[in-house]
């Protein structure tokens, strides 16, 4: 931006007055410049309302109970990690991790997978039968979860499938009609013509499934991972309900578990949930700019 104090004046020949190079303060610029005011007042003041819990959890992780009560939201005397070591060694948290990544990664993929598939079928054929296929998706779609916790109990019970990370993965699978309806709009906008010109190339349905449909709906693709991936990582219902040993808990159950293994100290709770919630945290950080492209790239596509 340039220095408006180093343009010099010019002096009118007819008055001999100096004339101001300065650019005029309009009225219109003022209310711009307010409104900018009041908009960043507004969201600092949501964004320390929204960070305060997480200041407050993060550093009572490195207080000892007596200067969490005493001194609930200062900084620590000393930046000691000796919670973190406590919960590590308490609880099986390595384990934890593992069992939640295995599920997320693999529930997120066929998720994914299927539901770009079931799109692409939809789209690639139409006659009564996709139709008929598309209404009994969208019934499946308006029942709500919590109705179908005890059939899909007692059906993974007779399945074996119980206390199993196998189990929770198959669960999760439900969630591809979630993803269905969500790429299979974004799908109906793409070029039939270039669906068309790969047929008459002799390209079979996989090809032109895999080589020019997946790239071209990429977008909405990365979008859904995200959205599949926080949740599928942040569910406490499903585990909650199927898994039973200790060794099978994800990191969600072992933060609840921690609330009774740390009933006395809640520094060590604090601290195991920070534990499990760094990770998501990293993970929205880095994939929120997808969201946003994709949710934008979604509705413009109709």
């Amino acid at each position: 931006m340039a220095d408006n104090t180093l343009i010099p004046d010019v002096v009118d020949p007819l008055t001999k007055k100096k004339k101001s190079k300065k650019p005029p303060t309009t009225r219109r610029g003022k209310e711009e410049r307010v409104r900018y005011w009041v908009r960043s007042a507004i969201v600092l003041s949501i964004t320390a309302v929204v960070m305060l819990p997480l200041y407050y959890i993060f550093v009572s992780t490195f207080k000892t109970q007596t200067e969490m009560a005493l001194k609930p939201f200062a900084l620590p005397e000393s930046w000691s990690l000796s919670n973190y070591v406590t919960v590590f060694t308490t609880l099986p948290v390595g384990q934890a991790f593992l069992n939640t990544l295995i599920v997320t990664v693999t529930a997120v993929f066929l998720q994914v997978f299927i539901g770009s598939l079931a799109a692409y079928g939809m789209i690639l054929r139409k006659s009564w039968f996709t139709a008929a296929v598309g209404s009994i998706l969208l019934i499946g779609f308006t029942i709500p979860v919590q109705a179908t916790l005890i059939p899909v109990y007692r059906l993974g019970a007779k399945l074996d499938l119980t206390n199993s990370l196998l189990g929770l993965v198959i669960v999760y699978m439900g969630s591809s009609v979630f993803c269905y309806f969500l790429i299979v709009g974004y799908m109906r906008k793409l070029p039939m013509e270039l669906i068309e010109a790969a047929r008459i190339d002799g390209a079979g349905p996989w090809t032109i499934y895999w080589r020019i449909v997946l790239p071209l709906i990429r977008p909405i693709l990365t979008t859904v991972v995200v959205f599949q991936t926080l949740a599928t990582w942040n569910d406490f219902l499903w585990p909650n309900i199927l898994l039973v040993s200790n060794d099978k808990r994800t990191i969600v159950l072992q933060v609840f578990n921690a609330i009774s293994e740390f009933t006395t100290d809640w520094p060590l709770f604090m601290t195991i949930t920070v534990i499990a919630l760094v990770p998501v945290m990293v993970f929205f950080v880095f994939t929120q700019r997808w969201i946003v492209a994709g949710l934008i790239s979604g509705s413009v596509k109709g």
